[in-house]
């Protein structure tokens, strides 16, 4: 995945590249009947709020999804995101 958008030649911002991530990610919950929302981005401390709901709300194994799945993705495609945080 590039940070460069080649229609119009300008970096992504930290935002767009969290949700094309999500994008990339969202297949993967949808499957197992469950999905994933952006709720908040904050900047400055890099924490990334997101909502599992479907099957994912309340599953077993969600916090197991977030970290060796969800958060390690997002952290590796989007360094700027320093924690995520389920809601």
């Amino acid at each position: 995945m590039s940070d460069v958008d080649v229609t119009i030649g300008k970096r992504k911002s930290t935002l767009e590249k969290i949700q094309d991530t999500l994008e990339y990610i969202r297949p993967a919950l949808q499957e197992d009947g469950g999905d994933i929302e952006l709720v908040e981005f904050d900047e400055a401390s890099g924490s990334l709020r997101v909502s599992l709901f479907g099957a994912c709300d309340g599953c077993p194994i969600a916090s197991e999804t977030m970290t060796l799945g969800v958060e390690r993705i997002i952290k590796q495609r989007v360094p700027a995101v320093a924690e995520v945080v389920t809601v």
